[in-house]
């Protein structure tokens, strides 16, 4: 009986949130992060590779280079 109590407390305690549009457009603009795990040819070591990818205009490359 007061496992079904317990239960339904934390059921209740579960709230969903929807993300602005504003708050989209920021989650948007952050760069991409990338992770991948591999064992070596020989399985002695494992590499742990990550990728970050970050897209900007290239307008923004040009002023930057600019000054």
């Amino acid at each position: 009986m007061k496992k079904q109590t317990k239960q339904r407390n934390n059921e209740k305690q579960f709230v969903s949130m929807e993300l602005s549009a504003v708050k989209i457009q920021q989650i948007n603009k952050q760069p991409i992060v990338e992770s991948f795990l591999s064992l070596s040819e020989d399985k002695k070591w494992l590499i742990h590779k990550t990728v970050i990818t970050d897209i900007k205009p290239v307008s923004y490359f040009e002023k930057v280079m600019s000054s």
